[in-house]
């Protein structure tokens, strides 16, 4: 039984958190999530997170992107498709832990020259993270606590040149309920249907983002609804 509080985001385990996820399973579950992002417009939040962090921004110059929890690398794919019609140079590196998942990124992105990949833990091995421009986080910090989320954001910031997009679940009922029919008419694998429960329940408030944020230094935050039941958040780096 998956539980659900409007006070308290939950401490509940995803199943793709495991580092041994693999297989057909994984493979079926990467599609469950393309779909349900398509579906949603989860992506487009992400990029249009770019257009406005580069609104006056020079396109003279390489601009390097940081994908934080890439997985499959999709996300990084539609930037580099972003970049290439607006004029931009980007080169996009995407940093995960989950080795079975970055052999299926690294795959898939074969036709992307600019995009690469590397195995590296954020919070365990935080002098392995590259420096950026831009840091991107789609869904992976709903994973942590805000102590963690906290703490990460504190370092990213002093990798990065520009600042961090950040786009996430808001924890909400009429999404928990909503999810709950959408899995069952569309979705192959229980485990997509499980996590994506779990990660609606490990959402948050737009309180909570606000509350981590008064405790990040050096920077300008702005926290934007977004439909499907989502958040924009962009840390500017103040320079």
């Amino acid at each position: 039984m998956i539980a659900f509080s409007d006070k308290h985001r939950s401490s509940q385990i995803e199943i793709m958190d495991n580092l041994d996820f693999q297989g057909e399973e994984m493979k079926n579950l990467l599609k469950d999530l393309k779909t349900v992002n398509k579906w949603l417009g989860g992506n487009s939040i992400t990029i249009d997170g770019l257009q406005k962090i580069l609104k006056n921004h020079s396109k003279n110059n390489s601009i390097t992107l940081l994908d934080i929890g890439c997985g499959d690398g999709e996300l990084l794919r539609k930037c580099s498709d972003f970049g290439m019609m607006n004029n931009f140079n980007f080169k996009c590196i995407g940093l995960d832990f989950n080795e079975n998942i970055l052999k299926v990124a690294k795959m898939q992105s074969k036709n992307y020259p600019n995009i690469s990949f590397e195995k590296v833990d954020v919070f365990l091995n935080k002098e392995s993270i590259p420096n950026c421009d831009i840091a991107l986080f789609t869904l992976f910090l709903h994973h942590f606590s805000n102590e963690k989320i906290e703490n990460l954001l504190k370092t990213i910031l002093k990798k990065v040149d520009i600042g961090l997009i950040i786009n996430d679940l808001q924890r909400n009922k009429h999404a928990f309920n909503l999810f709950k029919i959408i899995s069952k008419l569309f979705l192959k694998t229980e485990t997509a249907a499980h996590d994506g429960l779990v990660s609606i329940a490990r959402g948050f408030k737009k309180s909570e983002l606000e509350s981590i944020s008064k405790k990040i230094p050096n920077q300008q935050s702005t926290i934007h609804w977004c439909w499907a039941y989502r958040y924009q958040w962009i840390l500017k780096k103040n320079v």
